[in-house]
């Protein structure tokens, strides 16, 4: 059965989101067209994603010494734990759906949390004397995203880190097929504002048919 991750990393839900409510009619509508598929919602603002701090440093060398888990503290079980239970989940998928608004020209942070959690050498890839080669080579992704300005084209195209930066991990993952879908220009028209969302909206019903 193919796997979906539907990851959202947005405080607030459809009802007040741009990019949830694009990505809610796409999730929708994918579900109606591939009713065998397993999908899994990630919302990061609820799941637990441990960052990568002094316990999870000190665990992973432990564990590197060749100290069995046991030997970990609470705190660092807790942490190294979690974070395999998110990368192995995150290996086990067919295709993600990244939901993220454009913040400060990049995503919510809890979003790079989560990345840190799931690019794990030997995971998603891997070391070699060519260089580091992506292990996800069977995958594909789309990334939807909401941009209150113009970010598609002219100058500000190159101040979008948000998109590029989840391009190239999915590059590095050695994922094939990354997509983008982005609502963008409500806030700078407001006045188009309901027109730009619509047009979102059913450009991401018609993508569900083919992601």
């Amino acid at each position: 059965m193919t796997k979906v991750l539907y990851i959202t990393a947005h405080p607030h839900d459809e009802t007040a989101s741009y990019s949830m409510a694009v990505a809610k009619a796409f999730i929708d509508t994918y579900k109606q067209v591939n009713s065998d598929h397993e999908i899994i919602t990630i919302d990061l603002y609820k799941e637990e994603i441990p960052y990568i701090d002094v316990d999870v440093f000190n665990g992973w060398g432990k564990l590197q010494s060749g100290q069995a888990f046991e030997a970990l503290s609470t705190d660092e079980k807790a942490k190294v734990g979690r974070l395999s239970e998110l990368c192995e989940q995150f290996i086990s998928a067919d295709k993600y759906i990244f939901v993220t608004p454009l913040w400060n020209f990049s995503f919510p942070p809890i979003m790079k949390a989560y990345i840190d959690a799931v690019a794990v050498a030997g995971k998603t890839f891997k070391y070699t004397a060519q260089g580091p080669i992506g292990l996800l080579t069977d995958k594909k992704a789309l990334h939807i995203q909401a941009r209150g300005g113009i970010y598609s084209e002219g100058p500000a195209a190159q101040m979008e880190m948000g998109h590029r930066y989840l391009d190239i991990i999915m590059q590095f993952f050695g994922v094939p097929s990354f997509e983008g879908l982005f609502v963008e220009g409500h806030n700078a028209m407001p006045e188009k504002a309901g027109e730009i969302k619509e047009n979102a909206i059913a450009r991401a019903k018609d993508l569900a048919h083919t992601f």
